[in-house]
């Protein structure tokens, strides 16, 4: 992959972190800032409930963050768009669809197979 695609992906992977980032620090934030004693149980119920969806979520982005951090060392290292499975070049449409990706599309599939079968 020529340099200047590479800083392209590169881009899109540090904004998607920024963003990510952002929205981590808005949520401990909003959290910490939260001190509403509800009297009502339900009340009381209802926002444990949608502070432990928000933590699934920012879980899921912090896992998500793992990954941008590894794909920016692959694009540093060299390896940014190689399949891990195949050695293959992985497209540029799903490079784009997903940067953070390690494998081609036909390992994924195949690999997606595998899980399905018991």
């Amino acid at each position: 992959m020529d340099a200047e695609k590479l800083e392209y992906f590169r881009g899109i992977l540090l904004e998607e972190m920024r963003t990510l980032l952002g929205e981590a620090g808005k949520t401990v934030s909003e959290m910490t800032a939260d001190n509403t004693n509800f009297p009502d149980p339900n009340d009381r119920a209802t926002q444990e409930s949608d502070r432990n969806f928000e933590l699934r979520i920012r879980d899921r982005e912090r896992k998500l963050i793992n990954k941008i951090r590894e794909a920016l060392e692959r694009i540093d290292e060299g390896t940014f768009g190689t399949c891990e499975t195949c050695g293959e070049d992985i497209s540029e449409g799903r490079l784009k669809a997903r940067p953070v990706t390690t494998l081609c599309i036909d390992c994924k599939i195949e690999e997606e197979k595998r899980e399905k079968v018991p």
